[in-house]
């Protein structure tokens, strides 16, 4: 960790909502006026989407335990740990975009799937932001979490989670139901082993609880909404948060343990900004200091 170059991440597995958080950041920085070098998880996966399809059914051919994008098989959890602490150390580092589709493939003039060349990182900058997967990662190789300053995470319950990502991945990506609920599969000895584990390194949760029915995700015809939900808010430290002052901004919000507080749905995108930016201001003052 540095008090010098920040670094803060927002880690949550695949269609739990980290884009949702990530705005509600971007809007802080651009109110407050801070630089921040936004770093995309996917840019860290070890291969583009035609070789990690090829990848995947090899390693499903074997017999053995196919590899996903939740575990350090298919990741560069080396080369992110590098960056975070390189950044740290002097504000620098390298990095490069994953090329999700035609429009974003467009001018590098390179096909969707496929990723840029690795460039360093603008100087100058306040803080590194990092949104995906992996921001709180451990492996026998690397140690991702060792080196952020303030590590959120996003966790809805599980069912909840897969509702999302098979509305995105059907209504979006166009996949039927199947070949999610096997990549749901193929993913689950990853997403034990490498992704909830984060989730007791960070030092803010954010867990959505729906108020209806998702007990059989695989069935579900909607994702429930913001207002038909609670967010759960868990601290790893009491002292991180005014939760006087939280309970008396947030209408209907209300303490579960000393260290949690628990709110609207709706109100998710408002706490996180009153939460958060005071925390992001502490940590820019120190750094410049």
């Amino acid at each position: 960790m540095s008090q010098k170059h920040p670094v803060i991440a927002v880690t949550g597995s695949s269609g739990a909502g980290t884009s949702t958080v990530k705005n509600s950041f971007e809007h802080i920085f651009r109110r407050e006026k801070l630089k921040a070098v936004i770093v995309e998880g996917d840019s860290f996966h070890r291969y583009d989407r035609d070789a990690m399809k090829q990848a995947v059914a090899d390693s499903e051919k074997s017999n053995g335990r196919p590899i996903s994008h939740f575990g350090p098989e298919a990741n560069e959890f080396e080369k992110l740990e590098a960056l975070f602490k390189e950044y740290g150390n002097n504000g620098s580092g390298q990095t490069r975009l994953y090329l999700h589709n035609d429009e974003e493939a467009s001018p590098w003039q390179q096909k969707a799937g496929t990723f840029t060349p690795w460039t360093p990182i603008p100087t100058g900058s306040d803080l590194l932001f990092y949104e995906g997967l992996h921001g709180g990662a451990k492996s026998d190789s690397a140690d991702v979490a060792k080196y952020v300053d303030l590590l959120v995470g996003v966790v809805p319950i599980v069912n909840l989670e897969w509702i999302q990502k098979i509305f995105r991945d059907t209504s979006a990506r166009g996949y039927s139901t199947e070949a999610v609920t096997h990549t749901i599969l193929r993913r689950m000895h990853d997403y034990v082993h490498y992704i909830t584990p984060q989730f007791s390194r960070t030092h803010i949760n954010f867990q959505r609880v729906p108020t209806v029915d998702t007990s059989n995700p695989f069935i579900a015809r909607e994702i429930p909404t913001l207002d038909e939900s609670y967010v759960v808010i868990r601290f790893r430290k009491p002292e991180m948060a005014d939760f006087p002052s939280l309970l008396n901004m947030i209408h209907d919000s209300f303490m579960s343990r000393p260290n949690t507080i628990v709110v609207p749905g709706g109100k998710m995108g408002m706490a996180i900004e009153l939460i958060l930016a005071p925390l992001i201001l502490d940590i820019v003052a120190k750094s410049r200091t």
